[in-house]
């Protein structure tokens, strides 16, 4: 199946990159795209790391009740499985950028969108020999980085 960008650029001027399927909560990549569109690619990569190392939380502005405050923000978290694939979804801009000729540490995100991945159904045995479904959802984040002029 063929999953299209939702955002048609340049691409002279432009670098784009995908994870598709990703085993990780919608609702982390969510909010973790929210977080980093406009950001410098540098900015982006030591945001997430830092998400990753717990010394920078996400914030949470949708779904967020019962979410704790975090230090500097409202509510927030650290979601570190989904800015792992965050990371290796730059990673692989940066190395579209260099191969394009652009300079990587010059690149800026413009667009950052997540979309519903296939659902993989399962079952989850419970006692007295019944089962309840269990529902593992998969995520596709696009990204697309500009050169900054």
């Amino acid at each position: 199946m063929r999953i299209n960008y939702s955002l048609e650029t340049d691409p002279n001027t432009t670098v784009r990159s995908m994870g598709r399927e990703l085993p990780i909560s919608r609702k982390h990549a969510r909010e973790i795209c929210g977080a980093i569109k406009g950001m410098d690619l540098p900015g982006a990569r030591e945001y997430l790391a830092g998400v990753v190392e717990l010394k920078q939380a996400v914030p949470i502005r949708k779904y967020k009740r019962n979410v704790p405050h975090r230090k500097g923000m409202a509510a927030g978290r650290y979601p570190q499985k989904a800015a792992q694939e965050f990371l290796k979804i730059l990673k692989n801009a940066e190395s579209n950028a260099e191969y394009k000729g652009m300079e990587p540490g010059n690149m800026r995100i413009i667009h950052a969108a997540t979309k519903k991945g296939v659902t993989i159904h399962g079952m989850f045995p419970r006692a007295q020999g019944r089962a309840t479904p269990k529902q593992h959802e998969r995520v596709t984040v696009e990204l697309v980085l500009e050169e900054a002029k």
